[in-house]
C-alpha cells in the first residue's frame, strides 16, 4: 500500500491511498484522482520523506527541534510544517460547519426561492432550508425583506462519505 501526500490546484492538500505507485499514476493520467473538498481533477502529488526503518539495537542521534516560526513584526513566517498543519485545521472546520449545517437544514433544490416565500409569509412550516437560487431570485427575495445567505456546499459533502 502507497500513501501519497496530494494537493490540488486550489492548495487543498489530503492523502491518496494506492495498491502501488504504478496504481497512482495510471489514475491521475487518467483523471480519477479528485480533490475532496472541491471536487477538482487536477490533482498533483507532493514530495514526501522517505520513511527509514529504525533497527532496534540501533540509537539514532537526536534531531533537531524544528524552527520555530520567525517573527517580522506584526506578522508571522511559518514554516512549511506549521502552515501545512494551520491549513489542515482550516479546511476540518470548514468541512465540519458545513456537515453541521447539512445536517441541520432541509434541501429544497431549485424550489428554494419559492420555499423560502412560503416560510417568510407563513404559508409554509418554519425551518431552515438550503437550495438553489439565481442572482435575480435572490435580489427578489432580499427586495421582499426575506434574509438570504450563498453558501456554497462543496461537492465533497454532498455525499455520505464524508
Amino acid at each position: 500500500m502507497k500513501v501519497y501526500n496530494l494537493v490540488c490546484h486550489l492548495d487543498h492538500h489530503f492523502e491518496g491511498w494506492f495498491a502501488s505507485e504504478a496504481d497512482a499514476l495510471e489514475q491521475q493520467e487518467n483523471g480519477l484522482l479528485t480533490c475532496p473538498v472541491c471536487d477538482s481533477h487536477e490533482v498533483s502529488r507532493l514530495p514526501s520523506a522517505p520513511r527509514i526503518a529504525k533497527h532496534s539495537n540501533r540509537e539514532l542521534a537526536p534531531v533537531a527541534a524544528p524552527e520555530e516560526g520567525v517573527s517580522m513584526g506584526n506578522s508571522m513566517v511559518l514554516t512549511g510544517q506549521e502552515q501545512a498543519n494551520l491549513q489542515a485545521k482550516v479546511q476540518a472546520t470548514v468541512m465540519k460547519a458545513m456537515r453541521e449545517l447539512i445536517s441541520k437544514t432541509e434541501d429544497v433544490g431549485n424550489d428554494f426561492a419559492e420555499e423560502a416565500r412560503k416560510i417568510h409569509y407563513r404559508e409554509a412550516p418554519e425551518r431552515s432550508i438550503r437550495g438553489h437560487a439565481t442572482a435575480d431570485e435572490t435580489a427578489e427575495l432580499r427586495e421582499e425583506g426575506i434574509e438570504v445567505v450563498a453558501l456554497p456546499i462543496l461537492p465533497a459533502l454532498k455525499d455520505t462519505l464524508q
